[in-house]
């Protein structure tokens, strides 16, 4: 029998296209632009199985036309919501997706937003760069981490992550979260029943929350107004928790005294408001950009497709969504 087919989307680390290459007949889009719909619907004819990432967006309409040949669809992403994962279960394609492993990169970019913000590390590179720091430039004074409030919106495994990190450096950890952790992973920290009580002792807020209907927008004009003067907003979890132009209003104000963003609502379009602002330190979306982290990604990815294409036990394949008559 000839490999199974698998269309895949993007160029991954060497050691994940070495295992491509041995053990699939690979399609992709060349040269490397994103399919469209149209172009991913016709790789697939014929496929057993997508490598996708949330550059793709499957919608209802997707699945509807999807080949019958398509059993499993793994997402190069924690993140589902570029997936109709009930239009995947009433066409019965498995979908898996790589949760837990991106964690510790993720927690590492969430405290370079903290620093990078808190001590003006735009600004500071932006004199070296240009040769306009001076031995008269004033110093560009920020704000120290130590003693400070960490508010945490979303105690996940990446919230915890980022916690732990904080309290290194002296931080006081608050979370709100839709369940209280137990008692051996909260340690220190003070748990929030009201979002909008962990807002007003926050003076870091830091979101890692997925985005859902509850959560889109969850920062706006009226939860910036909720924090203490001179907060400053971290966001390593989803652009869509965020409402540009407040937040860009609160910046330019000084209500928010400065920003750490590693994603963007619309991204890789980034609001134009935020690359005017100093007070912005802004990172294109790499909170999982460790060639570790990004190895043990594709090869969760390839195991989910290995073990659903002969038959197997899926590592992590999304719990199947109830279906519609």
């Amino acid at each position: 029998m000839g490999k199974p087919v698998l269309v895949v989307t993007t160029r991954f680390v060497d050691e994940v296209e070495a295992r491509i290459a041995r053990e699939y007949e690979a399609r992709r889009n060349i040269p490397e632009i994103p399919f469209t719909r149209d172009e991913l619907l016709k790789a697939s004819e014929g496929a057993d199985a997508l490598l996708i990432t949330p550059l793709e967006s499957l919608d209802s309409e997707f699945f509807k036309r999807a080949p019958a040949s398509i059993r499993v669809i793994a997402t190069y992403s924690v993140g589902l919501d570029h997936i109709d994962l009930l239009a995947a279960a009433n066409r019965n394609i498995a979908i898996a997706y790589t949760p837990g492993i991106n964690t510790d990169a993720t927690a590492d970019i969430a405290m370079l937003l903290l620093l990078g913000a808190s001590r003006r590390a735009y600004e500071a590179q932006e004199q070296v760069r240009t040769g306009a720091w001076k031995a008269s430039s004033p110093a560009l004074l920020g704000w120290q981490l130590t003693g400070k409030v960490l508010g945490i919106f979303g105690m996940g495994r990446v919230g915890q992550a980022v916690a732990q990190r904080a309290r290194g450096f002296g931080m006081k950890i608050h979370y709100s979260n839709p369940t209280r952790l137990a008692t051996a992973l909260e340690r220190d920290a003070i748990f929030h029943a009201s979002a909008s009580d962990l807002l007003r002792t926050s003076e870091f807020l830091s979101l890692h929350a997925p985005e859902t209907e509850q959560t889109h927008h969850f920062i706006n004009s009226k939860t910036i107004d909720l924090l203490p003067h001179g907060a400053i907003v971290i966001n390593a979890a989803r652009g869509g928790l965020v409402v540009d132009e407040d937040l860009i209003t609160a910046l330019k104000s000084g209500r928010v005294a400065a920003a750490g963003l590693d994603v963007f609502e619309g991204e890789p379009k980034v609001h134009p408001g935020y690359v005017a602002l100093k007070n912005t330190f802004l990172l294109p979306h790499i909170g999982s950009a460790t060639v570790e982290t990004r190895s043990a990604m594709g090869m969760l990815a390839l195991d989910n497709i290995d073990a659903v294409l002969s038959g197997r036990a899926a590592p992590s394949l999304v719990p199947r969504q109830p279906l519609v008559a």
